[in-house]
């Protein structure tokens, strides 16, 4: 791709409100004044938004205000004039009932500061799970030069010479307490080997995955998605990028420039390559329909069916991603799959070089970590699209965190009406469930949780796990974190909140799960379907104030990006009238 830079100088959107000698432009400038700026730095420099989801409450991001300082460093340096705003940050951690949930919140956010303030560009700056696409979808609907800075992964964690990877080994571990393999007491000394440094997961999680995806759809620096947080080079690549808006500001480089088909499905190819989380569906579905992208489920299984995972990192593999980065990082992946034919290497990128420029001379460190195609982690990746009477708009599984045994599997439904349900029932001893069910939970969809909760990996029963049963295929509208494994059927859409067929099933029904054929049947006949929807009613006592009542009445369907249906779309970058 070609991309042709605008005439430098030229008047910038900032202009507006800073570049006159009108009452207006005084009074916006004077006021920025009272921070100590020098005048000169209003001389028609470009202005730059460093938008930050710093915050204590957002661990993952705690560290982001020290990388802002090198963002500015950096801003400086180009000839640009830096300024750092707060927008809500959604930490993954801690927020309930779902990060998921304020997703879109913090992406209006975004979107309305960037459009109301006197901005020529911005550094996003992101690292929990959903601060990355929240902070893409809002720049694309703005349009205005962006690009992504990570925080960066935690270091390994390590106890008793193990690798300990962020919430793999949290899941993993709790199921061992209740098969009775390892003690209360050696679960909390673990506790302490977690998280020790700042970052976010160091496993393929979702705040790696879309780390990586920001990278594949060209949004930011080559080699940016692995640099551990607290390694110098993630400082130096905050400075560089800081450098790099300002370029980008002048050759008026925008996400529409980047943010084009071919760039999406690079990342689609790239997500299997790399094991990525199921949650990068949700969110590059959204970011597409920001920018204008029309991408859908289908695409996720087309694109992604054939594509090896190569990267063998927890949940679907042994590593980390501090030996990812040491292995050489997402760019050893890109040139893999660019080699094999499997990647659009024309594609533009935030350095203004194509991607095929970017990844032309790296080269793999450790063929155990990134593995070569013909001894790949397992040979179809990506991400499995099911459809049947069961989700007739779809529903998502990774194949490469599942077990080979349960990919065609019929079984007897164990159902739970929620995840309140599920808590009260699965520890009872007298549940009646063995390792060939199948355990399906409703009621966790957009609407349902609210917001869609991480839930979607129910922990198998005691008296199963007692067993030495590690799988059991689970089946939900919800969805799991992307540190987590197993057989699990997620996103299943319609939701069972709107009435969705998963909203009918009853304990004792059978379902038919044919992962190489796509289909999620369930074992009723329409007539039955149709009578028992018919009868169906709507969920009572969902939230009705503020934010969450906005929420329930605008968010659509996981099949399409849960986004809100009046969010759709670019409106672009124009000034706001000035009111003084």
């Amino acid at each position: 791709m070609t991309f042709k830079k605008a005439e430098w100088p030229r008047p910038l959107r900032s202009h507006e409100w800073y570049g006159g000698t009108s009452r207006d432009h005084i009074y916006h400038r004077s006021w920025m004044k009272n921070q100590g700026l020098p005048a000169d730095l209003f001389d028609g420099r470009p202005v730059i938004g460093i938008c930050n989801t710093w915050s204590e409450l957002t661990p993952c991001n705690a560290h982001l205000r020290d990388l802002a300082q090198r963002v500015k460093n950096g801003i400086y340096e180009a000839g640009g004039l830096p300024v750092e705003f707060p927008v809500f940050s959604t930490g993954e951690s801690s927020l309930r009932p779902s990060a998921m949930m304020y997703r879109n919140l913090a992406a209006m956010d975004v979107e309305e500061a960037l459009r109301a303030n006197p901005l020529d560009g911005v550094v996003l700056m992101v690292g929990c799970d959903k601060t990355t696409p929240a902070l893409l979808m809002g720049a694309s609907s703005v349009d205005i030069p962006a690009i992504v800075v990570t925080g960066g992964p935690m270091l390994n964690g390590w106890f008793r010479g193990e690798r300990v990877g962020s919430g793999t080994a949290l899941w993993q571990m709790s199921e061992a307490i209740k098969a009775g393999e390892m003690s209360r007491e050696d679960f909390l000394e673990a506790e302490q080997a977690m998280s020790r440094s700042p970052g976010s997961c160091n496993t393929m999680g979702t705040a790696s995955t879309m780390a990586s995806m920001a990278e594949a759809l060209g949004m930011a620096l080559s080699g940016n998605a692995a640099i551990p947080a607290v390694d110098s080079r993630r400082r130096v690549m905050a400075q560089l990028t800081g450098r790099r808006i300002v370029e980008m500001v002048k050759d008026d480089l925008k996400p529409s420039d980047i943010l084009t088909r071919q760039a999406f499905e690079n990342a689609i190819r790239t997500n299997g390559a790399i094991g990525g989380s199921t949650n990068a569906v949700i969110h590059l579905l959204a970011i597409a329909g920001r920018i204008g992208i029309d991408l859908t489920l289908d695409d996720w299984d087309k694109l992604g069916r054939e594509i090896p995972t190569i990267v063998d990192l927890m949940p679907s593999g042994r590593f980390l991603m501090e030996e990812f980065f040491y292995a050489g990082g997402l760019p050893v992946v890109l040139k893999s799959l660019l080699d094999g034919g499997k990647l659009h290497g024309d594609a533009l990128t935030v350095s203004g070089k194509t991607m095929a420029e970017e990844v032309s001379n790296v080269r793999n460190w450790n063929e155990e970590v990134i593995r070569p195609v013909e001894n790949a982690l397992t040979p179809n990746g990506g991400i499995a699209v099911l459809k049947g009477n069961l989700a007739p708009n779809g529903a998502v599984l990774k194949p490469s965190a599942a077990s080979p045994h349960l990919m065609q599997h019929r079984g007897r439904a164990v159902v739970f009406e929620d995840i309140d349900d599920y808590k009260a029932k699965i520890n009872d001893e007298k549940l009646d469930i063995d390792e060939t069910c199948i355990m399906v939970m409703k009621n966790c969809g957009p609407k349902g949780y609210p917001g869609m909760a991480e839930v979607g990996n129910m922990g198998l029963p005691p008296k199963v796990l007692r067993k030495g049963i590690k799988d059991m295929i689970r089946i939900s509208d919800a969805r799991m974190s992307g540190t987590a494994y197993g057989t699990v059927i997620l996103h299943t859409s319609p939701e069972a909140a709107v009435g969705g067929p998963l909203a009918i099933v009853r304990n004792g029904d059978m379902i038919e799960v044919d992962v190489a054929n796509r289909r999620l049947h369930l074992d009723v006949s329409d007539a039955e379907i149709a009578a028992r929807l018919a009868e169906w009613k709507p969920l009572a006592g969902q939230p009705q104030s503020g934010y969450a009542r906005l929420f329930l009445d605008h968010v659509q369907g996981a099949d399409t990006g849960a986004d809100f249906d009046f969010l759709k779309g670019s409106r672009g970058k124009a000034v706001p009238k000035d009111s003084h």
